[in-house]
């Protein structure tokens, strides 16, 4: 017990070198080394959403067309997080995020310089394959430095850093757009990139540790040359003798996939739950920049609050809630826990979002203010940070040595639905109208709540008879 009351799990060993045992200082520091990967993983696709415009002119194509350059990155991000998987279990985590920072970063740099249309395509593709790895490496950190107790807070915080970086990117590429052209614009972006390779270089540090089987590592005695070679990974194979091999982590990964109390809640309502979100950030300026609207590029990027505040409210509403759901549970059940218990934070975030989409979509059909669009808008990226907010929770728990696994799926799964979005939702919208398509993706998003309840009735049966596999770290 830390202060005589709460229960550590799981007990921290006597190695100075375990994670759990480290100060609050450095836990803290190594936090926020990845979180600018974490807001950029997002935040790189739509930087450029609203500047479909400018390249439109440059390369004289329809902007529908242009707008179709983020899809494969949207696309590459599912195989980039599962093919890191097998890396972040044998290596390490420092080195996986080092090496996606810095080739995202080469990746932008390449975008910003394309002389073609093909060849930013191409480049903007490997930004969502080489980018995906913070999002998979987040529960796996967290779930190396911090007890069971300090996990809601942390995941509500990654999560929020992912899922507010969709609209903080083009809140701020919009704010540019007016001043700079489409390439100056992405050469902020890669400053951007650059701080994040820094600040994993100051104070980032390697969270994998062996807390079933302890050993002693070799440590090289210089600590310059020991500080490279973790962070190229170097380290990560001179001490990945004990540690699965890629093969057997990617038998695991796909032997995840066969229990349903982790497709269900992941591939059956996550898929369905953000889609919609990453088609509005993917389309909005072809609905606000037409007639009646005829938003301004600074009118545009304003129009991106509405989203971030959304998610700012649920980061503070997750914060509490789930805090209070773990709590009163514990009390009410004598200090045992169930993790289905994590699932009723579903339910409140997921009512806001039906409405958000219905309130959108009337707005929309009827050319009413915009400030129906900014609200429904809000409410749904709410929906979208509260409802992820408990699935990663409720899976962090019942996977708790395959937490890379696990998050690696629930990436996938919210960037499949987001690729196919691009492609159908302004023909969705040009042939039944904007009520009639998002009044049906909210019953859509509706029908999709019966795998969490069902999640939520069977899931402590399921995983009695189909356990995760044998543990191998996180």
């Amino acid at each position: 017990m830390a202060d005589g009351q709460t229960v550590l799990i799981p007990q921290p060993s006597d190695d100075p070198q375990d994670p759990l045992n480290w100060s609050w200082l450095k836990k803290h520091a190594v936090f926020a080394s990845l979180l600018p990967g974490c807001f950029l993983t997002d935040w790189v696709i739509t930087w450029g959403t609203t500047l479909f415009e400018q390249q439109a002119m440059d390369w004289k194509m329809p902007v529908p067309a242009v707008a179709n350059s983020i899809s494969g990155a949207i696309f590459m991000q599912g195989p980039g997080g599962l093919l890191a998987v097998p890396l972040v279990q044998r290596y390490g985590r420092l080195p996986v995020l080092f090496w996606s920072q810095l080739l995202t970063l080469i990746c932008t740099i390449g975008a910003a310089q394309a002389s073609s249309y093909s060849g930013f395509t191409a480049c903007r593709t490997l930004q969502g394959f080489f980018g995906a790895p913070p999002q998979v490496v987040g529960l796996s950190i967290i779930h190396d430095m911090f007890f069971f107790h300090e996990r809601a807070r942390k995941i509500n915080l990654w999560a929020f850093s992912f899922l507010i970086g969709p609209y903080l990117g083009p809140f701020i590429s919009g704010l540019l757009a007016a001043k700079l052209t489409w390439r100056d614009n992405f050469g902020v972006l890669c400053g951007f990139y650059g701080l994040s390779v820094l600040g994993i270089l100051l104070v980032g540090d390697e969270t994998l540790y062996e807390r079933e089987s302890p050993r002693k590592y070799h440590i090289h005695p210089n600590p310059t040359v020991e500080r490279i070679f973790r962070l190229t990974g170097i380290a990560g194979w001179r001490d990945a003798e004990t540690r699965p091999s890629v093969m057997r982590v990617f038998r695991d990964l796909f032997g995840l996939l066969l229990r349903p109390y982790l497709l269900l809640p992941t591939f059956f309502f996550v898929t369905f739950i953000t889609m919609w979100t990453i088609g509005l950030v993917s389309t909005m300026t072809q609905f606000v920049k037409p007639p009646p609207y005829l938003f301004s590029d600074t009118a545009v990027a304003m129009l991106f609050f509405a989203p971030m505040i959304g998610t700012l409210i649920a980061e503070v509403w997750g914060h509490w809630f789930n805090d209070f759901l773990f709590e009163r549970h514990v009390r009410l059940h004598g200090g045992t826990y169930s993790p289905e218990n994590r699932l009723w934070g579903v339910y409140p975030p997921w009512i806001l979002g039906m409405a958000g989409l219905v309130l959108f979509g009337q707005t929309l059909q009827h050319h009413l203010s915009w400030v129906g669009l900014a609200f429904g808008w809000a409410l749904n990226c709410f929906s979208t940070l509260g409802t992820t907010v408990a699935i990663s929770a409720y899976i962090l728990d019942v996977f708790p040595a395959h937490a890379a696994l696990a998050s690696a799926w629930i990436n996938t799964f919210r960037t499949i639905g987001g690729f196919c979005v691009v492609y159908f939702q302004m023909k969705w919208v040009a042939a039944s109208g904007p009520a009639m398509t998002f009044g049906l993706q909210a019953v859509i998003v509706a029908a999709f709540i019966g795998p969490v309840v069902l999640t939520q009735v069977k899931g402590a049966a399921w995983r009695r008879r189909s356990p995760p596999p044998a543990g191998h770290g996180s």
